[in-house]
């Protein structure tokens, strides 16, 4: 029986220029990696983006992944988000179906347990976003389940390591302070 595969967190920053996603999800793809989450946005710096990826494999295969991630030209740094103290977060959109005014009212009622709001109104569906980590969209999307859910759409996990150079002393992390809070400078 083999294990199961672990998850792994990695932050990539990189040029935003035309094909390096495709180069970045090829290089995933050719070790036989799953992503299962994959989320794209600009950054502080004009003309550089973030990637986060959530990748299925072994801890040997992704350091070997990060290595050769890290060797593409368009890719100025490779977070490993298991070596830092990092916030992540997810956005899901969910449409619930209504069938009665007591279910509404209990929908509702446990969509506020959440946090949630309610986007999007309908006779027969309401929609909701949610905000919040995995654990959270998950435990949402299923208290959601039995009235019977339309549609979803997560975003994927988006993430940023915790703190900065000026609050986080070096001896907070094991190998001294972090690459993920060094400023981008980006590679000619």
């Amino acid at each position: 029986m083999t294990a199961p595969a672990s998850e792994f967190l990695l932050s990539l920053i990189v040029r935003d220029e035309p094909r390096v996603l495709t180069r970045v999800a090829s290089l995933i793809g050719r070790r036989g990696y799953n992503i299962r989450s994959l989320s794209v946005g600009t950054t502080e710096v004009p003309g550089v983006s973030r990637m986060t990826l959530v990748v299925q494999g072994d801890r040997s295969v992704v350091e070997n992944a990060i290595r050769q991630l890290e060797k593409l030209q368009d890719v100025l740094r490779v977070v490993d988000h298991a070596q830092e103290k990092f916030v992540d977060r997810e956005l899901v959109l969910v449409k619930v179906r209504i069938n009665s005014s007591e279910d509404r009212v209990e929908v509702r009622h446990i969509a506020d347990d959440f946090r949630a709001r309610i986007v999007d109104v309908g006779r027969h569906a309401l929609m909701f976003e949610v905000t919040g980590d995995e654990g959270k969209i998950t435990a949402f999307i299923e208290q959601m389940r039995p009235f019977g859910i339309l549609e979803t759409m997560r975003t994927g996990r988006v993430a940023l390591t915790r703190g900065s150079n000026a609050d986080i002393p070096g001896h907070v992390y094991s190998e001294g302070p972090s690459q993920a809070l060094e400023p981008v400078v980006t590679r000619r």
